[in-house]
């Protein structure tokens, strides 16, 4: 098999397009952006009043910190436990996703993904909320 016959790699418009590969940067660094702003909007709202369900139990623990009353305060009051475990779990996933991105780089099938969008993105124009910031240098 001489080397005219070996199959070709297929190469994405992403590494033939500068401009190209600019958008889909510009889109992933838009959901990087989005992702910390509703961590944020849960910190700042579900987290406030997830403190406020435990304000008695908070108390409760400051004078008197028993493995007991950690256990009373969660299994009794689940709504407010429910708030934080978002928050932090939220939290959580955005920074091992975007550490997984900056440590060992974007895996292939999300790179298509953003491609993929914005494509979409060029091809709807103008009337897409997100053309200003993606296509329009």
């Amino acid at each position: 098999m001489n080397q005219q016959d070996a199959p070709k790699p297929e190469t994405t418009k992403a590494e033939l397009d500068p401009i190209f590969k600019a958008q889909v940067k510009r889109l992933h660094q838009l959901n990087v952006y989005g992702r910390w702003l509703l961590v944020s909007i849960l910190w700042i709202t579900l987290g406030p009043l997830s403190v406020w369900g435990w304000r008695y139990e908070i108390s409760l623990l400051r004078s008197h910190f028993t493995w007991a009353a950690v256990r009373y305060g969660i299994l009794y009051n689940r709504l407010p436990v429910m708030g934080m475990v978002i928050c932090v779990a939220m939290t959580t996933s955005v920074l091992v996703w975007q550490s997984r991105n900056i440590l060992w780089g974007m895996p292939p099938a999300e790179q298509k993904l953003l491609e993929q969008q914005v494509q979409r993105i060029s091809q709807q124009g103008s009337s897409h909320p997100l053309w200003k910031w993606v296509c329009k240098s």
